[in-house]
């Protein structure tokens, strides 16, 4: 199963920023939440450069600014987790819920959290109070996440379930569409991996993954022509991947058996 989790571009943003703080009304309030939110839109663009160092840096000074914002706290988390701090991770994620806890998002990022530490149940509540919000934008990604984490259980079932969930939701949602059809690959039930990799092509640009799960599936079929051209594509748009790396590992293996 795999293992990565979704994040929707924006998703590493908590909570939308105008809703977090809770500073009373006032000019001086509102110039501290004008320097936090700031502060946090810059931590976040360190992180997403790779930049930890000084996100860490600009993220802390949003907190000096606005002790309260859920915001700052959220994103504070996944900065620590990715840099090896975990017990301030999980501070700063129950300060985040504490704060905001009827938000979505912060459940669907603690959820990842939760899960990448195996602590699977907890997980899979926090994915299902994100999910259960109707409004809430990435709720077939919640779904999709729950699923992923299901299958580290591992429980193929429980993991089928929330991915089907997902596409009920949203029938052409691109990585729900992934993660079946490496499920029913997984499972031996090769046509209907076929099925779901060409919905996925269908509404999605190609990805390293959905490219070698591609070329397996089609090699299990029989159809050399179709597993080819995913493996052209492969090598030629993600020649530095991991998973061109597993092509060309398989290509030698099987040229070896000829």
């Amino acid at each position: 199963m795999n293992s990565h989790f979704y994040r929707a571009p924006a998703a590493i943003l908590v909570v939308a920023l105008s809703a977090c703080s809770a500073f009373p009304t006032g000019s001086d309030s509102q110039q501290a939440k004008r320097i936090a939110d700031t502060n946090i839109q810059l931590g976040i663009a360190y992180m997403r450069q790779g930049d930890n160092e000084t996100a860490l840096v600009k993220l802390q000074k949003a907190l000096e600014a606005d002790p309260n914002s859920a915001t700052a706290n959220g994103t504070l988390a996944i900065l620590y987790e990715n840099i090896g701090e975990n017990k301030l991770a999980e501070k700063h994620f129950k300060i985040a819920l504490r704060l905001s806890p009827e938000d979505p998002q912060t459940h669907n990022n603690y959820g990842q959290y939760l899960c990448r530490h195996g602590e699977y149940t907890q997980a899979l509540e926090q994915f299902k109070i994100a999910a259960s919000d109707p409004l809430y934008p990435g709720l077939a990604g919640s779904l999709t996440n729950a699923g992923i984490c299901a299958g580290s259980i591992p429980d193929a079932k429980q993991a089928e379930d929330y991915f089907r969930k997902a596409l009920e939701h949203d029938q052409n949602y691109a990585y729900a569409l992934l993660q079946m059809a490496n499920l029913m690959f997984t499972q031996g039930n090769n046509l209907a991996a076929r099925a779901y990799i060409q919905r996925f092509d269908g509404v999605s640009k190609p990805s390293a993954e959905s490219l070698w799960l591609g070329v397996r599936i089609e090699n299990t079929l029989g159809d050399m022509s179709a597993a080819g051209g995913y493996a052209m594509k492969l090598k030629n748009d993600f020649p530095n991947t991991k998973e061109a790396a597993s092509l060309r590992e398989w290509e030698n293996e099987h040229r070896g058996q000829q």
